[in-house]
């Protein structure tokens, strides 16, 4: 079901949390408790714990809005008793705070403020947990990291697989949303590194915690986690030995990130002199660019996909015919291009330069099926098909495998060649005869 099926009072309520709260919250299901209601009034919440999710159930009354949620945890946290707990300490006390005692319907930021707080004991709830383990090895990384501003800490144990101890920490004291300007992200950008320990038995060897670098989906756009090589967990290390130079070198290549944009940047706006200015272009981490081309009347789209290793790795490109279409209706498009001259120490101009004069030598543009461009000492020349042209779909680019299939004409042959390209299209070219005119069999 819809959110707009939940009544107005809990409609205003969920919309609130969803829009303003911090954490990436998301809703899973929505359903009513009654089979005749006309409104829903229960949902699932997805809350964002340790580099996880951890589902809640949000109990309302369509029939009484006005009063307070129930809330439903996990089984596995069966034992989760928030308002008996003290904020801090290890011993059970009714809690003096809770925004469940003086709650206020026509507030819609009422849920809101409930949920965090809920997160807030549940976070101290799992540190509990974790501390209360018998693994000296455990006991010594939560006294020397829990310290750490944001940091988590989560006991996965159940009976069908072995206990464990996810550790989120929080990287770089940095702000990454202020690092790249005009940035759409709306949630606070942030990467974390995850430590899983396994919980050791007695008089056995601890093994070496499994270690993964995590962010968001949203900050791949400008720093791609996957290129980050994690130096190894030597023997008898701990994370307070680990994390300083790990950090270090990761800021490191964050502002190596913001010159890669600025360097894409100056390459999107080196096209226009060459291409024109593009028609599209990401104007926040300058990751694409489509610019317009045309070769007499026929015109096309060269779209420029740059990775976030720029100049390091060269762009993709990509051919789009804007006057054919294949058999589906779908515009006719080229396979990926990457084999074009290119060096990450040219300046800009000079790839750009580059990628056109390879685009003019190596591709012929088609009109239509009544002739095609060739391309021959910088001067085009248009040539019929006169064996091919009602058979063969006049591709944009020469292949290597050719066919022959034309007359000699003016000491040149007419050729057909499989284009590389655009797989399963024949392009047309000149090819200069050496030998004397004559007849040319079919390859």
């Amino acid at each position: 079901m819809a959110i707009d099926s939940l009544p107005p009072l809990i409609h205003a309520q969920l919309s609130h949390l969803l829009t303003h709260s911090p954490l990436s919250i998301k809703v899973d299901r929505i359903w009513s408790g009654c089979n005749n209601s006309t409104y829903s009034d229960r949902f699932t919440l997805l809350i964002p714990f340790c580099l996880d999710y951890i589902k809640w159930d949000v109990i309302y009354n369509a029939q009484f809005p006005m009063a307070a949620p129930d809330i439903i945890f996990s089984p596995e946290d069966e034992d989760f008793l928030p308002f008996l707990m003290a904020s801090q300490g290890e011993e059970e006390i009714p809690s003096t705070k809770s925004s469940l005692a003086d709650w206020n319907y026509k507030d819609p930021a009422r849920l809101l403020s409930l949920i965090h707080e809920l997160r807030d004991i549940y976070t101290s709830y799992q540190r509990k947990r974790v501390g209360e383990i018998d693994d000296a090895r455990l006991k010594f990384e939560i006294n020397t990291v829990l310290s750490r501003e944001g940091i988590e800490v989560y006991l996965v144990s159940g009976s069908e697989k072995p206990e464990e101890v996810k550790f989120a920490v929080p990287l770089l004291n940095m702000d990454l949303n202020k690092l790249v300007h005009g940035c759409p992200w709306r949630h606070q950008q942030k990467i974390y590194l995850q430590v899983i320990f396994p919980v050791a038995k007695k008089y056995s060897l601890a093994p070496a915690p499994r270690i993964k670098l995590v962010a968001s989906s949203e900050l791949r756009t400008f720093f791609s986690i996957e290129d980050v090589k994690l130096p190894p967990w030597l023997d008898g290390m701990c994370m307070a030995e680990y994390l300083p130079t790990f950090e270090e070198n990761l800021g490191q290549q964050i502002l190596e990130a913001v010159v890669s944009v600025n360097a894409r940047r100056r390459f999107i706006e080196a096209l226009a002199p060459l291409f024109g200015r593009p028609v599209e272009a990401d104007p926040v981490f300058c990751r694409r660019a489509t610019v317009l081309a045309a070769s007499g009347v026929f015109t096309f789209l060269v779209h420029f996909s740059i990775p976030t290793q720029f100049p390091k790795q060269q762009p993709t490109l990509m051919m789009q015919s804007s006057q054919h279409f294949n058999s589906q209706g779908a515009p006719v498009m080229s396979r990926p291009i990457i084999d074009f001259p290119w060096s990450p120490r040219w300046e800009a101009s000079q790839m750009v330069e580059r990628i056109h004069e390879f685009l003019v030598e190596e591709l012929g543009w088609f009109e239509g099926p009544r002739g095609v461009a060739i391309w021959r000492e910088g001067r085009s020349r248009w040539v019929p098909c006169e064996c091919c042209r009602s058979s063969r779909y006049l591709g944009w680019a020469f292949g290597k495998e050719m066919r022959k299939c034309a007359k000699w004409k003016e000491g040149f042959s007419v050729a057909c060649r499989r284009n590389s390209i655009f797989p399963g299209h024949w392009s047309l070219v000149l090819v200069e005869n050496k030998s004397g005119p004559e007849s040319m069999k079919k390859g």
